[in-house]
């Protein structure tokens, strides 16, 4: 019933003074104030329920349900499932209210990576937690996207196209107001601040991030980043005459943790089976754009993308490789964007909606939405 996010600004930027729990109090509010007029109930709030990854650990969903002013009596629950916990998060609460719940939920993800705090284990410093055991494929997600592109054949240009695709799309989003109803103003900030308009023109330009004929550099990979994104859920007979989005089914999968960037093509593929539908049925898809070889990777083993054509219906607004990738909160930022793209704009009921993402370790996590009025 409502989808709110902050602005979206790279590690070390604009919204670098503020840690995870700040930037998520804002948004949950703004959830729970817009879902109250879209009902015209203030009913009790059931739970918050937020992704995060690399953040202070604690509750942070309990901390940031507590910062709203939402009261002691609601719990909060914070979910780890990487770079798709924002949809896990968003998953999580639908299927309790699903299973009898009714009260309001909101669900979404938070990463402040400017503020993510150095981990170490007797003295040794290390950047992440292990995806897989000793002895199974571990690479990290720059290392895999750059070893899909070699298995697919995913050539620098094509991914280099892709990433200028996302920041057009962005800056026309941007620029049009398509994003203004979606923003939650943080920090004196009203706007996100990676898109770039000259960065097609530099791309060329960006040195590879792999050397011995690596493509991946800087420019066609996300820029690590903090933001925060949530929705409002409720049951059916809870939403009166009010559009939203219903969650009509959703799908988690593991694949080959070598080559994780394939996830959100195996999840896709198994809810559509499951659900006897085919993406000709799908009006909007977002996926999440860590970087441009594993999103073309995944995209063309769903028909999405041939070279460099790309279906109009994906990520219409840009993607993470323009506004930037807060782990934890990237998968939830696609729904929101799935919100504006079928709701706020006026889309039919029965319109339908998929938002994907690839995880790390070897997953993949996939919703269909549809648009109720």
């Amino acid at each position: 019933m409502a989808a709110r996010r902050t602005p979206i600004a790279a590690s070390g930027g604009a919204l670098a003074g503020l840690g995870a729990a700040e930037l998520a109090v804002p948004v949950v509010r703004a959830c729970v104030e817009d879902a109250s007029r879209a009902t015209g109930s203030s009913g009790p709030v059931g739970d918050v329920v937020l992704g995060n990854c690399m953040g202070p650990g604690g509750n942070l969903a309990r901390v940031a349900a507590l910062g709203a002013g939402l009261g002691y009596a609601v719990p909060g629950m914070t979910v780890d499932r990487q770079c798709g916990s924002g949809l896990a998060a968003i998953i999580s609460a639908a299927e309790a209210i699903r299973a009898g719940d009714t009260r309001l939920r909101v669900a979404g993800g938070v990463e402040s990576c400017s503020t993510a705090p150095t981990r170490a284990i007797d003295g040794v410093v290390y950047r992440r937690a292990p995806f897989t055991p000793a002895g199974h494929p571990d690479p990290d997600m720059v290392r895999a996207a750059q070893d899909l592109a070699v298995h697919d054949g995913i050539s620098r240009d094509q991914q280099d196209s892709y990433a200028a695709r996302s920041h057009r799309l962005a800056l026309r989003a941007q620029e049009s107001g398509e994003y203004d109803a979606e923003l939650v103003p943080l920090n004196g900030f009203t706007t996100d601040t990676n898109p770039r308009r000259r960065l097609p023109a530099m791309l060329k330009r960006f040195p590879v991030l792999f050397p011995d004929g690596g493509t991946l550099t800087a420019g066609n990979s996300c820029r690590d980043s903090d933001g925060a994104a949530a929705v409002a859920i409720v049951a059916q007979g809870m939403r009166g005459s009010a559009p939203g989005l219903a969650v009509r089914a959703t799908v988690t999968v593991g694949c080959d943790p070598a080559l994780p960037g394939l996830g959100a093509a195996v999840a896709v593929r198994n809810l559509l089976a499951r659900n006897g539908i085919s993406l000709a049925d799908i009006a909007a898809i977002e996926i999440v754009e860590a970087f441009a070889a594993q999103t073309l990777a995944s995209l063309t083993r769903l028909g999405l993308a041939d070279g460099d054509d790309i279906d109009d219906r994906v990520c219409a607004g840009g993607g993470a490789l323009a506004l930037g990738h807060p782990w934890g909160a990237s998968a939830a930022v696609i729904v929101v964007r799935l919100f504006t793209r079928l709701v706020r704009a006026g889309a039919p009921a029965g319109t339908l909606g998929l938002a994907t993402a690839a995880v790390g370790g070897g997953l993949g996590v996939a919703a269909l939405f549809e648009v109720v009025r």
